[in-house]
């Protein structure tokens, strides 16, 4: 993979994020009320509360919408019940395509996730037709700026990271799923602020597309992040060179 491929990707997120920021801040509240529901509403007392407050801090979603979201969870444990339900299959070029969703209506959420693959040129596969050629990672995106690249380096090291990777715009840093509280907040305690921060499927390979193939995965992303269902979508998609979606 080119070393620029991964943050391009990641900026590609990122872009979408950006336009779609209500949504996104409603999909958050949605994983904070799961959080709150299976931890309850003390962060200090709930590791995964923390983290997905992390997620959320790291798209800019204000203070009072994530406290609010945590209140509200907090007085309403029963009143719907969210169901975590995993989809797997293929875009264009055979990319290989994760859907994770939060729903509670199942036959509504495998009707729009399988007509967006097939909208977008994929189709829909069997569980576990895809997951193998990924692993969950935690992974810290820090803006590089003139932040000192040793520096962070050791310090998330130290704290236990996995791995450090330094493009030319940003730091990356990679932990296993266990460890991704314990990095995170040691490099909250040095001041650092984040371009990412969760635990995500990350690829083993990417998968190249040309034009026409960008244009029909685009066209799937969207429709399943335009979909309420859907939490995160990941892929092992590499766009071309200045690809904009």
């Amino acid at each position: 993979m080119a070393g620029h491929s991964k943050w391009h990707n990641i900026q590609n997120r990122k872009g979408k994020v950006d336009a779609q920021r209500g949504k996104i801040f409603t999909k958050l509240g949605r994983e904070l009320a799961i959080a709150v529901k299976n931890g309850g509403p003390v962060p200090d007392n709930n590791p995964r509360l923390r983290d997905v407050i992390a997620k959320a801090k790291a798209v800019n979603m204000p203070n009072e919408n994530i406290q609010r979201a945590i209140k509200k969870a907090s007085g309403e444990l029963s009143a719907i019940e969210y169901e975590r339900i995993v989809y797997e299959g293929y875009g264009p070029s055979g990319v290989a395509v994760i859907v994770e969703t939060l729903t509670d209506n199942k036959n509504r959420s495998a009707g729009n996730v399988r007509s967006a693959f097939t909208k977008g040129g994929g189709n829909m596969g069997t569980t576990g037709c895809v997951s193998f050629m990924f692993q969950e990672k935690g992974e810290i995106v820090i803006e590089r700026e003139d932040k000192d690249e040793d520096e962070i380096m050791m310090l998330a090291l130290d704290a236990g990271a996995e791995d450090f990777l330094a493009e030319e715009e940003v730091f990356i840093i990679t932990t296993v799923p266990e460890d991704f509280g314990k990095v995170r907040e040691a490099l909250e305690a040095e001041g650092l602020e984040f371009l990412e921060a969760s635990v995500k499927m990350i690829p083993d390979t990417y998968t190249e597309l040309n034009e026409e193939d960008a244009k029909k995965f685009q066209k799937m992303l969207d429709l399943l992040e335009d979909d309420d269902d859907v939490q995160n979508v990941y892929h092992n998609a590499e766009f071309p060179d200045g690809w904009e979606g």
